[in-house]
């Protein structure tokens, strides 16, 4: 009876611990919504098929800090504190970091980072799809050092190439798309050394004009037109502006002959009329330089966004049966970087993401392989202790009460390690929030330089799609290439 009695009372205390076994805290909505993530993550299956497409997005200078605050900024302009807000790039399932160091440079720049990516070999900073036993600016130690891009194995297997980007179209990291040269500032004849010009090197631009695997380029779009024009031609946007070549070509005209039914544009309005068919070629030049920042774009709306010309390129490459490879770069993020300028650096990080949704939306990730990275990154950085929701481009603020120095003067939370913003005086100055939210300010620096410099940290890789499932941990750079080889399987 005793016994009966005490494997009763011991059933009773198991029930009452099992009722009991509740976590306190699992009505806390951080505690469900993060229930719900690791239901859906779940759903996220490794897609072992082939990849008939593949779009590499690079955010030019996109630190992880650069993510961090770019998040939330947009949230912000949401009307959301911005913390818990989520990029379109940050719900991709495939997740890795990259190491960005060039083969001589322990912080890179972006003709040896961008070469990493498309052509699978790390080289040297400053040289452009060749390896790294070619010295820059020495074109007699190219021959038999050029390493093929992704674009020229898949315009050879039939596929469409297309690059897109904001900066320059003939700048370093797109010019990896078509292009080889020992020297990143090879932008047009005027910059290559007669030397050079008598070994055999050409300048960038005409590269692209020039490009002889499969079909050409079916879509080229970004800034740069001066490089593509004689000293003597008039811009077509620009009267009082020419162009920087020195041979007299006018290689814009060249195109339209070596494509008699290809659309060159150069402004919004001749963006807007482009034609999409299964013939439909296109060269969009839509500055002398690079393209306008994104928030000067807005204010004056004469040039395409990033996510317009995203969305005309997926429409015209994948006319291709065979399917295509295209790069999308966000090339003015890292320029504001460099001038110290945060706020315009975060509003390109803002359209670079809605380019990244516009392909998700647009694609299939069954046959779509999407990469979303950067090159490099930069020296900006977060800090102070600022409160939940405070306006990421004003003052640290915390408690209702602006942080301040030792010296009692407030700073930002958006600072950089160097750059034009330094500060030459002591004690360093207070900032209002006035200054800080105009999108003309320069944040404050530690070192002063005329031009903030790129940083070594590692960069961060999202991917969906054939094969994404392989982007795992720390990897180096240059095995993005072999990721997209083993989806699209270019060398086989």
């Amino acid at each position: 009876m005793k016994t009966t009695f005490t494997l009763s009372l011991l059933t009773t205390c198991l029930i009452a611990n099992t009722a009991i076994a509740k976590a306190p805290q699992q009505d806390d909505v951080w505690y469900t919504d993060a229930k719900a993530a690791i239901e859906q993550a779940k759903k996220n299956k490794p897609i072992l098929g082939k990849a008939k497409n593949i779009i590499v997005f690079i955010g030019d200078g996109m630190s992880v800090g650069t993510i961090t605050a770019g998040r939330i900024y947009a949230g912000q302009q949401q009307g959301q504190s911005g913390e818990e807000y989520r990029l379109a790039m940050e719900t991709l399932p495939n997740v890795a970091l990259s190491k960005t160091y060039n083969t001589d440079m322990q912080t890179p720049d972006s003709a040896g980072t961008a070469t990493a990516i498309v052509t699978g070999v790390k080289t040297k900073a400053g040289i452009v799809n060749v390896n790294d036993n070619v010295r820059r600016g020495f074109c007699d130690t190219v021959a038999g050092n050029e390493v093929a891009s992704i674009f020229e194995l898949a315009a050879d297997k039939g596929k469409a190439v297309g690059v897109v980007s904001t900066a320059r179209i003939t700048h370093a990291t797109p010019a990896t798309a078509y292009a080889h040269s020992p020297d990143r500032n090879w932008e047009n004849d005027a910059k290559v050394p007669n030397i050079a010009k008598e070994q055999g090197c050409k300048d960038i631009a005409s590269q692209l004009i020039e490009f002889e695997h499969g079909d050409g380029f079916k879509v080229a779009m970004g800034g740069g037109r001066r490089e593509f024009i004689p000293s003597d031609a008039k811009d077509p946007e620009y009267p009082d502006k020419g162009g920087k070549r020195k041979d007299g070509r006018n290689l814009i005209e060249e195109w339209q002959a070596k494509y008699s039914d290809g659309q060159f544009v150069y402004d919004f309005d001749g963006f807007d009329k482009i034609k999409v068919d299964e013939n439909t070629r296109v060269l969009g030049l839509f500055e002398p330089s690079h393209m306008q920042y994104e928030a000067d774009r807005k204010a004056e709306n004469k040039e395409p966004s990033l996510a317009q010309m995203t969305d005309k390129a997926i429409d015209i490459l994948s006319k291709d049966k065979d399917g295509y490879v295209l790069m999308v770069e966000a090339g003015r993020i890292d320029h504001g970087h460099h001038a110290g300028n945060a706020a315009r650096a975060l509003e390109d990080t803002s359209a670079y993401d809605a380019a990244i949704k516009v392909a998700m939306e647009k694609t299939d990730p069954q046959n779509t392989l999407i990469i979303v990275t950067a090159d490099h990154a930069h020296t900006m950085i977060m800090n102070g202790y600022a409160e939940r929701g405070n306006p990421i481009l004003g003052l640290s603020k915390q408690k209702g009460k602006f942080n301040k120095d030792v010296d009692g003067n407030t700073y930002t939370t958006i600072v950089y390690g160097n750059g034009p913003g330094a500060v030459t005086e002591s004690p360093r100055p207070s900032v209002s929030q006035e200054q800080a939210l105009q999108l003309d300010y320069l944040q404050q620096s530690l070192v002063g330089l005329g031009s903030e410099t790129h940083s070594g940290e590692d960069v961060a890789i999202f991917a969906r799609g054939p094969q994404a499932w392989l982007f795992q941990g720390a990897v180096e750079q240059n095995y993005i290439f072999h990721v997209i080889d083993e989806a699209a399987e270019l060398t086989k």
